[in-house]
């Protein structure tokens, strides 16, 4: 990796606009393009996706988990999938919310962080709800590779309310905590390779994300309520930062490459007819 994940991901947002494209091949999409699902047709639709949009788009992010359930021949169409974002010019955002302890944190860091790896992509999301401190492994291996790892930290579902605006002893908030450790990182390492995950369907955001210079993920937007436009009011300041990701309101456009297209110029505010 010649530059840091930060700095490709600044220069691919400049020319392409700001919209993460998911990758989640779930069955009834991928039976809505014609496809039984299975590995075949899942790698269909996901590579089919990336051929339409790869040179619009500066982020794709599969969902690794609807490869996985495919068992070794999934897995390796996701290998493909990745293979062909990285020939369109994007970066690749791996989905696997991965978080352990110790030497399994670092072999989940080697599997998709290391040069070598046959998973290898430009970023991953990880789970800090081990501590923030067992994800040393992925965070160490990302700067050494030019990498990024996005950090689940306040999430829209709600499940993870409750944990995440629990309290410590001091009155900071789980999810606070959270970014305080990536902004404290990303400070001593001068790459900014620490991202957060943060809904975009929140209704308020209960976060001080003053002086984080790293990538904000913010899923949700179209399908599940999320909008480009409400991002200034729930983010202020950090709008800046943030990477707004859709994933069915462009694939639901499928398998017709001018609707998926028009799909994605929609999210993108680009006006689509006369």
């Amino acid at each position: 990796m010649s530059l840091p994940y930060r700095r490709r991901l600044a220069e691919l947002v400049a020319g392409r606009g700001r919209i993460c494209v998911g990758v989640d091949p779930h069955e009834n999409l991928v039976r809505a393009w014609g496809y039984d699902f299975d590995a075949d047709g899942v790698e269909r639709v996901a590579r089919t996706l990336v051929d339409v949009l790869g040179p619009e788009v500066p982020v794709f992010k599969p969902q690794a988990a609807f490869f996985e359930c495919h068992g070794p021949a999934g897995m390796a169409a996701l290998g493909r999938v990745l293979g062909d974002i990285a020939q369109a010019g994007a970066l690749s955002l791996l989905d696997v919310k991965r978080g352990d302890i110790g030497s399994t944190m670092s072999a989940y860091a080697r599997a998709y962080l290391s040069d070598d790896a046959v998973l290898a992509a430009d970023a991953i999301t990880v789970s800090p709800y081990l501590g923030f401190g067992s994800l040393a492994p992925a965070i160490e291996l990302a700067h050494q590779t030019g990498r990024g790892i996005y950090v689940l930290c306040r999430t829209s579902n709600p499940e993870g309310a409750g944990l995440q605006s629990a309290r410590e002893e001091s009155g900071r908030s789980v999810a606070q905590a959270v970014v305080d450790a990536a902004r404290e990182t990303n400070e001593a390492s001068g790459q900014d390779a620490v991202g957060l995950v943060i809904g975009a369907t929140l209704e308020t955001l209960d976060l001080d994300l003053d002086g984080f210079a790293g990538s904000i993920l913010a899923p949700g937007i179209g399908s599940q309520g999320g909008s480009v436009a409400q991002l200034g009011r729930l983010f202020g300041r950090a709008a800046e930062h943030v990477l707004p990701s859709a994933s069915r309101q462009v694939m639901k456009a499928g398998p017709d490459a001018n609707a998926l297209r028009t799909a994605l110029d929609m999210l993108k505010g680009v006006p689509t007819g006369a």
